[in-house]
């Protein structure tokens, strides 16, 4: 499976960039999972998930909980909490 990925505020400055293409392995089946996969890959993408809890995500455009299936997602954001003004 490949997903796009993109990355916004905060989140997108820790890391580097906007977006990325990965390929997961097949044991990475939830946000919280890739989140997890990411993380164990570079101490960058650890220190800019470190605070799980300030973590927003959608896949392919809808708004899910971090511990939503992946399924068969195209695209996963990454985001703060967004607030209304």
């Amino acid at each position: 499976m490949t997903i796009e990925l993109l990355y916004f505020a905060w989140v997108r400055e820790r890391i580097g960039k906007a977006s990325e293409t990965v390929s997961p392995p097949e044991t990475v089946t939830t946000v919280a999972h890739l989140i997890d996969w990411l993380a164990a890959d570079s101490a960058v993408y650890a220190a800019a998930f470190v605070d799980r809890q300030r973590l927003r995500a959608a896949v392919d455009q809808v708004f899910v909980a971090l511990d939503a299936p992946l399924g068969n997602a195209r695209e996963v954001a990454i985001f703060p909490p967004v607030t209304g003004g």
